[in-house]
């Protein structure tokens, strides 16, 4: 079923929030998996499954021997595993994607034995270049909008405008919205909120440049590649230009829109444009890729220095030809498109966030020049103080594309004394490897593809993939026992742990859809190693809050916090909820703001209210003893890997 914006026929910050006195997390998918999630409501009480050795302390599996699906399809039983605890804990959604992959096959992909899906599509790009280029062009050419909504230093929208200009006909611009893949992707409601905001700061700013906009409701997933071509048929295009998005179905969705499109006469160009250096240009000495930040970083900048037109700015699209706004008035005519059902904010909600969260690549690029202006020269001493508003807070414009990680580098180079990216100003060298870290990210999950999920041997879009929920980055981590402790989960995402820290960034998330990036470490490591709750579960509920929520670096920071990913470190990365909160909020500005039980405790004691003497009235208990917890997590992780190193 398709919901057009409109039917041709008849003519789409510094972070500034007040002391929150009440806080109303959505339902979650996980604790109430049969629920549609509401995200941002009252999180109700919640009964445990009646799952025989799942509940409060005993510990299970989270990925049984078996390697027969509940239900097997051709060719299922050797790729898959029983996941039925997954399904049943709402980490695994079976209508979007197959059971979990098993071990065996994951040592496959490291051992090259299968085909990645960045392979397939860079064969599919490469197999038809000579054909592509044969394609002339004809009444217009598209630039189809994804996670890019940017008019400056769009790599794909820059080629569009280019091919567009080189004939003379218009450029039209394409996004479409799929309630399907929102869902799938496990898409919070307040981005789908953001995006929606920002398209119309887009469609704005190209109607300027009288290049139109067309915003669709696509419902069924599976129907997009087909769609878009007949758009592009519509509209009498034979190019379409892209930018490539990394999760798994997405590089399949694209491969197949590249030979679809040509039985069509139509030329499909997927270009590399989200990160700053595209994956699989940096390896190791030995040709392989890198799996630890600090010799990848070394080599990404080297590769940097030695290719400076990699920061090199993309123009922003010329103007159409003036025929553009007759030719495709009902185009210009179109609204943008309100939030699918199941992605609805309420109205106190779309308020709060708006006034939160100002969209458009404008907002994106203010509040980046004022951070280089500003406070840069401090990030390095002070971006672990989330009370310290020392942050750019532009992650969500990074997620979204309003603004591109080349620009902000770019930008932070040329505000230093230097030109080399890891030199000059600290504070400047510091906040470029920090948005480094997105490009690792997403090269571990284009070579690691099955920490996203790989739905062989059914190709897209018979099976569509949720985010990760199945594959720790090095396969043996499976075998870790992880408890299913509703009650406790519950605790963990309302704020109600009584760990001050872990509670006040828990609450920032519910109100504000963002939380500091010390306090997600802090939070993520609490639930795998304090409460030993499948790491999974927590790494659902971020995508479901986040406003910023990206694949690649919420999974990678799950891995990291959980030891199940790159460089996982198990045995000494346990954090004290205690410590994290005296040595990162020190005065307790963090934890007043968003805990207002402890709003009248003073000194040392913010951080252990009870075991200070503080006593306070109408705040609980610790749910667990952080030593007692740590000494189950090292014997938890012993059991599991068989040794005591990682």
């Amino acid at each position: 079923m398709l919901k057009a914006c409109c039917n041709p026929t008849v003519r789409l910050f510094p972070l500034v929030v007040s002391t929150i006195r009440q806080f109303r997390p959505r339902t979650s998918t996980i604790l109430q998996p049969v629920l549609t999630s509401r995200a941002y409501h009252h999180t109700p009480k919640v009964q445990m499954p009646a799952t025989k050795g799942a509940v409060n302390g005993t510990k299970r599996k989270a990925n049984g021997t078996s390697d027969s699906p509940s239900k097997k399809a051709k060719g299922e039983a050797s790729a898959f595993k029983d996941s039925k605890l997954e399904e049943e804990y709402g980490i695994v959604d079976r209508e979007y994607y197959p059971p979990e992959m098993t071990n065996e096959r994951c040592k496959q992909y490291n051992a090259n034995q299968i085909e990645r899906p960045i392979e397939t599509l860079n064969k599919a790009q490469k197999e038809s270049k000579a054909e592509r280029d044969r394609v002339q062009v004809k009444d217009a050419v598209v630039h189809w909008f994804k996670n890019d909504l940017r008019i400056m230093d769009n790599k794909a929208l820059h080629l569009a405008s280019e091919k567009s200009k080189s004939k003379g006909v218009p450029l039209v611009c394409l996004h479409i919205i799929s309630p399907q893949d929102y869902k799938a992707h496990v898409t919070s409601a307040v981005r789908v909120d953001f995006a929606l905001r920002t398209l119309q700061v887009l469609k704005e700013d190209l109607a300027e440049l009288d290049i139109p906009l067309y915003v669709e409701t696509v419902e069924k997933r599976k129907a997009i590649p087909d769609r878009i071509l007949e758009l592009c048929e519509k509209w009498g295009a034979s190019h379409l230009y892209t930018n490539i998005e990394y999760e798994v179905d997405e590089l399949r969705r694209e491969a197949l829109i590249t030979r679809k499109g040509l039985e069509k006469g139509i030329s499909i160009d997927a270009v590399p444009d989200t990160c700053v250096v595209a994956p699989g240009e940096l390896s190791s000495g030995t040709g392989n890729q890198y799996a630890v930040y600090s010799p990848w970083f070394r080599a990404w900048i080297t590769y940097l220095h030695t290719h400076p037109h990699q920061l090199d700015l993309f123009e922003p699209p010329g103007k159409n030809p003036p025929k553009t706004r007759e030719t495709f008035k009902y185009l210009f005519d179109c609204p943008i498109p309100e939030a699918p059902e199941n992605k609805k904010l309420t109205d106190e909600e779309r308020k709060r966030f708006k006034s939160m969260w100002p969209p458009g690549e404008h907002e994106a690029r203010e509040r980046m020049n004022k951070f280089i202006r500003g406070r840069i020269s401090d990030y390095k001493d002070k971006r672990n103080l989330p009370a310290a508003n020392n942050t750019a807070v532009i992650s969500v414009h990074f997620s979204s594309g309003t603004l591109s990680a080349r620009t902000a580098i770019a930008a932070a180079r040329d505000a230093n004394s230097t030109k080399k990216l890891d030199g000059g100003n600290t504070g400047i060298a510091c906040w470029i490897s920090e948005i480094a870290w997105r490009d690792f990210y997403k090269h571990v999950l284009v070579h690691w593809p099955f920490t996203w999920y790989l739905p062989f041997p059914f190709t897209y879009p018979r099976h569509t993939n949720s985010s990760s929920m199945n594959k720790p980055f090095k396969p043996e981590y499976t075998n870790i026992a992880w408890e299913y402790d509703l009650a406790l989960f519950e605790k963990w995402t309302t704020g109600t742990t009584g760990y001050p820290f872990i509670d006040a960034a828990m609450r920032q998330l519910n109100h504000t859809g963002y939380m500091h990036n010390r306090a997600r470490m802090g939070v993520a490591s609490f639930l795998s190693k304090d409460l030993l709750i499948d790491w999974r579960m927590g790494e659902r509920y971020f995508m479901e809050r986040l406003i910023d929520g990206d694949f690649a670096s919420n999974n990678s920071g799950w891995g990291f916090s959980a030891s199940t990913g790159v460089d996982p470190q198990p045995y000494f990365r346990i954090f004290n909820p205690i410590l994290q909160g005296e040595r990162f909020d020190p005065e307790g500005e963090y934890i007043r703001k968003w805990v207002p039980e402890l709003e009248g405790v003073r000194g040392k004691a913010i951080h252990d209210p009870y075991g200070r003497g503080a006593n306070p009235r109408g705040y609980p208990k610790m749910c667990v003893d952080h030593k007692d917890s740590r000494n189950r997590a090292l014997e938890r992780y012993k059991e599991g890997l068989g040794r005591e190193t990682a």
